[in-house]
């Protein structure tokens, strides 16, 4: 029956299994069955090294098979739907309602209408509280449970931080209780006590919300004792004991990433205010540049691959990035494999690594400035040397790059239309500066987002600046830049970055609207091609909610909806990062002696 289902589909490689390296373990006398899903295309799935990373371990555990679900496209839904049939796993076509744990990754805010959309094609109630022991338990994980409230409804348990370091022992103790659970001897209730001593897991249901009469929260406590007040994150202490995948799994159709990335380093060095990733991944971790190219070798190996792509959130701060890419460049040269890097800083295109970087294969250089001033770049601790970026620029136009990746954001604290002009002018020279190597200008590529200040970091008490103001903005840029033949600008959709804003800011209450929004229709609201406003501001409506009540100013002495998360970072630390950004905008509202006077929304 799925063959006759996938004969009418477009590209039905998503659907089939049976790649290159995939996992060939028997479902039916695994001790626990686990279903990896994740809430986007196949192609973009397949792309991401967390999903690799999570499958291998699961898979390395004896006894326990993981298959992989990912959401469907349109028409495979609609024909699931027409003929009352189930979503099915890659790797053996089960249906979800047959494995024990259900484990998404979660990316994305705008993706959390596919994890119910995966979950009712699957037969499954979406709210945790109608499914018993008869149910999988539905596991959440992944960049988006830095706040996991507004999905609150709908998992069992969440785990906050890397879950690479928290699933064995989850599995384990379900394996050991999982007869019980399952004649009912011990309750889901039961169950989840025993998981939620697991560092790392948080149990929504055992926690109770209270909010003032403004709406905001007043409190947020356990409802049962044995319950930690906060949750503290997990995550991987060695990296080169960690697992990786280096039985690199080669898809049937081209993927976005379609390459072997190499993951060199978690955390970051620096401490820019408006980033989120940097709380994530905390503390900085380095792999060996021996660990590095052995992964390298055994991937490239088991794959053919002719791409790698170094990874991490600023891998030209890794320690020992010239002794790595030399050795990888030697090790891949014959072999014509090309390797590519992510964003570099400037000051990393000097000296021996300028040579180094003109040997490896010139798809194109990627920076992110964030701001055309020195000013704004201030108030964001970005670590961003103007000079010192044009003097590498010309090293690497002269070693033969011509096209270059700018990224910026507007909506940033204290900016004004001087600002704007910055980033204008400083787009100009980057594109003029390659008159000097070859007689031309260079084509470069702006993308410009809106700030949303995110949850555990600097910025999260800050309002996000409304759409209309933004597209003024933008609008201006475009005005600015037309005359500029070689500059292509490009800005996220406004009212995608508004949802993503409230979600990512939101409380419990929001898992209402979520529910409401996807029962409307609402699909892949990451892509703009399928995103629909107007789906998601009727679902507030039903529920009540002013979804601009999450994009407002939070007065610092208000609780947050994820305070109660431990990302190893004090709200301290955050504060003090933050008055540092209220002194450099002087404004009335934020001087320092009066912060705890902010006004609330």
């Amino acid at each position: 029956m799925q063959e006759e289902i996938l004969l009418q589909v477009n590209k039905p490689a998503r659907y089939i299994g049976r790649e290159w390296n995939v996992s060939r373990k028997e479902f039916d006398n695994a001790q626990v069955r686990f279903a990896l899903g994740f809430p986007d295309l196949y192609e973009v799935g397949m792309s991401n090294l967390g999903i690799r990373i999570l499958y291998g371990i699961l898979n390395n555990i004896p006894g326990v098979a993981c298959e992989r679900f990912f959401a469907p496209g349109e028409d495979l839904e609609k024909n699931l739907r027409s003929q009352n049939k189930e979503i099915f796993s890659l790797e053996s076509g089960r249906g979800l309602k047959e494995f024990d744990i259900i484990g998404f990754s979660l990316g994305s805010e705008l993706g959390y209408t596919n994890v119910l959309n995966i979950l009712e094609l699957g037969g499954i109630a979406l709210q945790s509280s109608l499914r018993d022991n008869s149910h999988p338990l539905i596991i959440g994980g992944g960049p988006c449970v830095m706040n996991p409230e507004p999905m609150h409804e709908f998992f069992d348990l969440f785990v906050i931080g890397e879950a690479e370091d928290a699933l064995g022992e989850i599995v384990e103790i379900y394996r050991q209780n999982k007869k019980d659970y399952k004649s009912a001897q011990i309750s889901k209730a039961d169950l989840l006590f025993k998981l939620s001593q697991v560092g790392g897991v948080y149990v929504p249901s055992f926690y109770e919300v209270s909010y003032d009469h403004k709406g905001r929260i007043e409190g947020f406590e356990p409802n049962i004792k044995g319950i930690p007040p906060r949750v503290r994150k997990r995550f991987v202490k060695d990296l080169d004991r960690a697992f990786f995948p280096s039985d690199w799994i080669v898809p049937y159709i081209q993927i976005v990433h379609d390459r072997i990335t190499l993951e060199v380093m978690r955390g970051c060095a620096n401490r820019c205010r408006f980033c989120q990733a940097r709380s994530q991944y905390y503390p900085l971790r380095q792999r060996s540049v021996e660990n590095i190219l052995d992964l390298a070798e055994k991937a490239y190996r088991n794959s053919g691959y002719e791409d790698i792509s170094l990874c991490g959130l600023s891998v030209s701060d890794y320690s020992r990035i010239e002794e790595l890419l030399t050795r990888l460049v030697d090790l891949s040269k014959p072999r014509a494999v090309g390797v590519s890097l992510p964003s570099l800083k400037a000051k990393a295109i000097v000296g021996n690594f300028s040579s180094l970087i003109a040997s490896i294969k010139k798809t194109g250089l990627t920076f992110a400035p964030e701001a055309g001033s020195k000013k704004l770049r201030e108030v964001m601790a970005k670590d961003f040397d103007e000079e010192e970026f044009f003097c590498a620029l010309e090293k690497a136009y002269a070693s033969g790059y011509q096209h270059v990746k700018l990224y910026f954001m507007v909506g940033l604290p204290s900016e004004t239309e001087e600002d704007l002009d910055t980033i204008v002018d400083f787009s100009v020279r980057t594109s003029e500066s390659r008159r000097k190597a070859c007689g031309r200008s260079a084509d470069v590529n702006i993308s410009i987002n809106a700030l949303i200040p995110k949850p555990h970091t600097a910025f999260q008490w800050l309002a996000m600046e409304d759409n209309q103001s933004i597209k003024s903005k933008q609008d201006y840029l475009r005005g600015k830049i037309k005359k500029y033949k070689r500059l292509n600008l490009n800005f996220h959709n406004l009212n995608m970055g508004f949802i993503e804003g409230v979600l990512s800011r939101g409380d419990r209450r929001l898992s209402q609207v979520i529910c409401s929004a996807f029962k409307k229709g609402a699909r892949f609201d990451a892509w703009s091609d399928h995103f629909s406003l107007l789906k998601w501001l009727e679902a507030f409506q039903e529920a009540g909610i002013d979804p601009n009540f999450y994009t407002k100013e939070i007065a610092i002495d208000k609780r947050l909806p994820w305070d109660f998360i431990d990302v190893g970072i004090s709200r301290e630390s955050f504060l003090e990062e933050f008055n540092k950004t209220v002194v450099k905008r002087e404004t009335e509202m934020y001087n320092l002696g009066t912060l705890n006077q902010s006004i609330e929304p």
